[in-house]
């Protein structure tokens, strides 16, 4: 049964570098004993890891997501602690224990693969639902775009109406329902009133097929998608695309961001062309007005040490920094 690992500040010092004269992130992040304190626990922000990668293998991708949380945690704890970003105002929770799940996927088929992304459904969509009760603003690293499926369940049975999000992301992850895996999280959601409205940046034309682009064009009411092509070609560009998005989806709204979607970062689908990381992070920083209820950052592989470990740890201060 996947269960929910509560770190110490103890565990948060072994993944911090101390050195005199200086305080970092890993010295001054909050954690916590029991959930059942959290509503009462003064942060803003709850920091969870989402170590699997089951999703992504059934749908046929790479796997890898697995160790991004713990090396992302790694790298936000050796964040210098200053005046702008100084770790009081987050908690962080832990990572869910997904052990299970990840030895069953060894050499498993492809329906007993999506089988166990429902018991990842169902782990992720309880825990969520707590911190949304608590009033708090989840921040989720690691694993597969699966994930956005539960996030979004705890969302709108919480709020007790379909939610909204923007996805910056080279797929739509709107693929039929054919059992859950990493590629319809948001058709899912979509179908089951979840999700109201669905903004998605960034398409890449080669990876979204024709009856995906249908299924979007079906709902213009519901839907707001530009492909990355658009900005290559001067139709539009990124940064006015992105308001728009933004715009569309005023009311209770969610920020997804697909590390796949950057180019040259290793993940499931990784591409060689795509956004900038100075995009995404000046796309952060356009939410200043906005109040986003949750950040996920999912599909990347980072390990230890890696540059893609601290474009995570950038683009979570940069969240906190902005939503704070």
């Amino acid at each position: 049964m996947t269960k929910l690992i509560a770190y110490t500040q103890a565990d948060l010092l072994e993944l911090t570098n101390i050195r005199d004269g200086e305080v970092k992130l890993g010295q001054q992040l909050t954690t916590l004993d029991q959930i059942d304190q959290l509503s009462a626990h003064p942060a803003s922000f709850v920091l969870l890891g989402l170590p699997e990668d089951v999703g992504i293998l059934a749908n046929y991708g790479k796997k890898g997501a697995s160790q991004t949380w713990k090396s992302a945690l790694k790298a936000f704890c050796n964040v210098q602690s200053t005046d702008r970003l100084s770790g009081e105002n987050i908690l962080v929770l832990g990572h869910l224990d997904f052990s299970e799940e990840m030895a069953a996927a060894e050499n498993a088929n492809i329906q007993d693969l999506r089988r166990l992304v429902e018991s990842i459904d169902k782990a992720v969509y309880e825990l969520l639902g707590q911190i949304f009760a608590a009033d708090k603003v989840p921040i989720l690293v690691g694993g597969g775009h699966n994930n956005a499926y539960p996030i979004l369940k705890a969302l709108s049975n919480f709020h007790q109406k379909g939610v909204n999000t923007v996805n910056l992301d080279a797929h739509a992850d709107f693929r039929i329902l054919e059992g859950r895996h990493s590629g319809n999280g948001f058709s899912y959601a979509f179908a089951q009133s979840h999700l109201d409205k669905y903004a998605v940046c960034g398409l890449h034309e080669s990876y979204n097929s024709q009856y995906l682009v249908e299924q979007l064009k079906a709902h213009p009411d519901r839907i707001f998608y530009t492909f990355f092509e658009d900005f290559l070609s001067q139709k539009t560009t990124f940064e006015s695309a992105f308001k728009q998005a933004l715009d569309f989806t005023k009311g209770v709204c969610g920020l997804e961001i697909d590390l796949d979607a950057i180019a040259g970062v290793p993940a499931s689908a990784a591409t060689p062309s795509g956004f900038s990381p100075e995009q995404i992070r000046r796309a952060i920083y356009e939410t200043h007005s906005t109040k986003m209820a949750y950040l996920h950052l999912c599909e990347a592989i980072a390990e230890e040490n890696s540059p893609t470990a601290k474009l995570i740890a950038y683009l979570i201060s940069d969240f906190v920094k902005v939503q704070a």
